[in-house]
């Protein structure tokens, strides 16, 4: 042991060095013997862990093999990954506790419920979920979990038999398993056999995206409360059968930093967390302090990081009856790397992190029937919360926006109902089968609440994530708050989608609204097969029938298909898009006549996305997966440093998301400009709208703000500025309707998600202002009172001709975290009715 702490701290004044004599002894505690028929983790890896940076294949054989030859262990596999990896799931506990896991689970659930003060706790087993690297080049977390099974598997003695005996674990080796496999490969295949510790080493410089993220680029520690991404919905799916205890939370941060745990900076906790919990945050910790003081790792606490954001991994327990627990490990990203502190190498993060479970281990023992009554308590205190009448929600043009928001209700055990009937409430019309009724009185009346609430209010100016995320108006819909006098429905207990109108066959023409989410993606199946489809500019009535601006019509004359194979071609995608596709045997309306040029022809857009370095991954992530999870249209991902060979003229649409000034060279931003004027169309986002006035391709005026700091000393100076940021906040702004890009929306309001300080004033001609900031637009989160005055009566999407082509903009993102469901079609019409604008 000795030999081995000499290699790792008297060679910090070498420039490279090897870690050939790594043994599994640097990281296990000392005087404690291990059961020689569990296999080590080297014998089914081929090397001590730290060596190489472990691939998510091999973790996966190593958790096999502890399953089969350990009687603690069992596992699962709760389902896949978008790249079809096992998200996998190891209970750890005692043999007893095995034979048992079926009632200590109904026990665990029964805490949160009403009677639950008839339930004896005094044997009880306290549940502790421990995640590892949710962020894939994060990867000391997970490396960790293979030297922490590996000892709670075979280690022998009191000691542990006591820990199992009163300890149920639900152990998730990988959160994320795609981008664990993508940065184990990076730093694997860049490693020299002298590892350099030069931070300028390739090594250390993930290309683009980088493993942070999953397949789709998502930064998953955003979507435990959203639940829209796969590895997400498994473990919510895992808490919900448990309400852990405790659920940590194993991360890195930067390699000059030390290590980090909770509780963090306590005056950002958010305000429906019980105090309780940040003090029994607080008395876990401790158990960190001493276990990290005893192998002599520097760490910090309360000086960063925050509980406010319930999607967060480390914040979700907290409104669950739990508590969470954020670890941040200083990171080697790599194999070792020269810092602030010296050489900080990959076993000793692997070290830290191993520590750190075990200490957590070692709380949940020790204070195993206090964070039992605590969520007791949790539960018990809501109860006598006042919490009277229901929320309402629901669009009655658009039925899937509103069943996908009950689908994440669902998710966390929130119950929910039908309405009896058609139902008016607030000059709002519900709709039966459009609409749905939750209780506030019910057991996760307080996750509700997190979801529901409209907060403008704030202890503290600064935030580590978003401020805001109220769900209706992430999915634009309607909703009304302490509602009294409905009578429900049958409460939902199999949700499901509302069942379309089936499709009478017409010798004429059919016509589909544009108000359903899933209407773009029907489109583009109709106009791939070949079938002509053109959209109505104006209102119209037909057949006892009034159909809305954006109404898409689709002739029987002179289409590739007869009328039956036409009439079973668009029942079919009715049925899988969730639409009504409507036959009418007349084109003579009241309004524009279905052979108006009043109806504009449409074509199947191909649409390339910008991607690569200088590009924002979460932003070009989330188009991606709208593109292709949602709609099912294609897109080619163009790469930024290839755009000098790529040929734009086989796209009619390019999107440039969020990204650097300099991301496209001088050459390309010529080929851009030449295919615009050719008839392209350019679509940015958010800070594409300074590259956008930059080079000359839109003419935008915008807010000047002057942050001018009056009284503010050297302290105070970086939460000056952090207030002055919006992290992520709603806001209203008026639509006008009749224009292309608000084409399908019922309402002349929107709700936009912002996250930047890019104010543009509007065009002196008011129609060139079809989306408009209201004068008083928060609706929910923090801004600062000068930001605020400033964003009011500002556009957040402007058009401009540039030759041929046009040039659209918007400068909030639409498709956020991927349920911002109720922008999304502000893209879709951009990208189908460009050439209606």
């Amino acid at each position: 042991m000795k030999y081995i702490f000499t290699i790792f701290f008297i060679s910090l004044s070498t420039i490279s060095f090897s870690q050939d004599n790594l043994s599994l002894e640097y990281y296990l505690p000392k005087n404690i013997t291990y059961n020689p028929e569990i296999p080590t983790p080297q014998s089914i890896l081929g090397y001590i862990p730290g060596k190489w940076h472990v691939t998510h294949d091999k973790l996966v054989n190593y958790m096999q093999a502890l399953a089969v030859a350990s009687p603690r262990i069992t596992i699962e596999d709760r389902g896949k990954t978008f790249e079809d990896r096992p998200l996998l799931l190891l209970t750890i506990t005692s043999e007893k506790n095995h034979s048992n896991l079926k009632e200590i689970q109904k026990k665990h659930v029964e805490l949160t419920k009403s009677d639950s003060n008839r339930l004896n706790i005094d044997d009880l087993p306290a549940i502790v979920y421990q995640g590892f690297s949710i962020h894939g080049n994060e990867p000391s977390g997970s490396n960790a979990s293979i030297i922490t099974a590996y000892y709670l598997a075979a280690a022998q003695g009191k000691e542990i038999e006591e820990l199992l005996k009163n300890v149920v674990i639900l152990f998730d080796p990988s959160f994320n398993p795609d981008g664990l496999q993508r940065f184990a490969y990076w730093a694997n295949t860049n490693k020299s056999k002298n590892i350099s510790t030069d931070p300028q080493d390739r090594e250390y410089s993930e290309i683009w995206p980088g493993g942070r993220t999953n397949h789709y680029w998502f930064d998953m520690n955003r979507d435990w409360l959203p639940a829209q991404l796969p590895e997400s919905q498994a473990r919510i799916t895992t808490f919900h059968k448990w309400y852990p205890n405790i659920l940590t939370d194993h991360h890195e941060m930067g390699p000059n930093s030390s290590f980090f745990f909770q509780p963090g900076i306590q005056s950002r906790t958010h305000p429906l967390t019980p105090k309780l919990n940040q003090e029994l945050t607080k008395k876990i910790a401790n158990y960190h302090v001493k276990a990290l003081d005893n192998i002599g790792s520097l760490y910090y606490t309360e000086e960063n990081f925050d509980d406010f954001y319930y999607g967060k991994g480390s914040t979700f327990p907290d409104i669950n009856g739990g508590v969470g627990i954020l670890f941040e490990q200083g990171s080697s990203r790599g194999h070792a790397q020269q810092t602030d502190n010296g050489i900080l190498t990959f076993p000793f993060t692997i070290k830290n992190q191993f520590t750190a479970a075990l200490s957590t281990l070692e709380a949940a023992k020790s204070m195993r029937k206090e964070l039992l009554e605590y969520k007791r308590d949790f539960y018990n205190n809501a109860r006598k919360e006042e919490s009277k009448g229901a929320y309402i929600f629901g669009n009655e043009k658009d039925a899937a926006s509103s069943y996908h928001l009950a689908e994440i209700l669902k998710r966390h055990q929130i119950q929910l109902y039908e309405i009896k009937q058609d139902l008016t409430i607030q000059n709002k019309n519900f709709k039966k089968g459009y609409s749905y009724v939750i209780p506030k009185n019910q057991r996760q009346k307080r996750l509700l609440k997190a979801i529901f609430e409209k907060r403008t209010t704030f202890q503290d100016s600064l935030f580590y994530d978003i401020s805001a995320w109220t769900f209706p108006l992430a999915f634009n819909l309607d909703f009304a708050d302490n509602i009294s006098s409905i009578d429900f429905g049958d409460e939902i207990l199999d949700l499901t989608h509302r069942k379309t109108i089936p499709i009478t066959k017409s010798n004429y023409a059919y016509l589909l609204e544009w108000h359903e989410y899933y209407t773009p993606r029907a489109l583009y199946q109709i106009l791939s097969k070949g079938i002509r489809a053109k959209v109505g500019t104006k209102p119209f009535s037909l057949e006892n029938k009034d159909y809305d601006y954006g109404t898409i019509l689709i002739p029987v004359q002179n289409q590739k298909l007869d009328k039956d194979e036409l009439h079973v071609l668009l029942q079919k995608i009715g049925l899988d898009n969730h639409v009504d596709i409507t036959n009418v045997s007349t084109g003579l309306t009241n309004g524009i006549d279905l052979g108006s040029d009043k109806f504009r022809p449409l074509s199947t857009p191909k649409i390339g996305l910008l991607t690569g370095n200088g590009i924002t991954p979460y932003d070009s992530g989330e188009i991606w997966h709208l593109m292709d999870q949602r709609y099912d249209i294609p897109i080619t991902k163009l790469t930024t440093g290839n755009l000098t060979k790529t040929d734009l003229s086989t796209y009619t649409h390019i999107i440039l998301p969020n990204s650097q000034k300099e991301s496209i060279n001088s050459q390309n931003i010529t080929k851009i400009k030449n295919w615009i004027h050719s008839g392209g169309t350019l679509i940015g986002y958010r800070n594409a709208a300074q590259f956008f006035k930059d080079k000359d391709l839109m003419k935008i005026e915008f807010v000047a703000i002057k942050n001018d700091a009056k009284n503010i000393s050297f302290e105070q100076k970086q939460d000056f500025f952090g207030a002055q940021v919006i992290g992520g906040a709603i806001f209203e702004a008026k639509i006008d309707r009749s224009h292309p890009i608000n084409f399908g929306y019922k309402n002349d309001k929107i709700p936009l998600f912002r996250n930047t300080t890019l104010f543009i004033k509007p065009d002196k001609q008011s129609y060139n202002n079809p989306i408009q900031y209201t004068k008083t637009p928060l609706l929910s989160g923090y801004i600062s009172k000068k930001n605020l005055d400033s964003l009011s009566g500002t556009i957040p999407f402007k058009y401009n001709q540039l030759g041929k082509g046009k040039v659209i903009l918007f400068t909030d993102n639409t498709n956020f975290r991927a349920f911002w469901y109720g922008t999304n079609k502000l893209l879709m019409n951009a990208i189908f009715f460009s050439n209606e604008m």
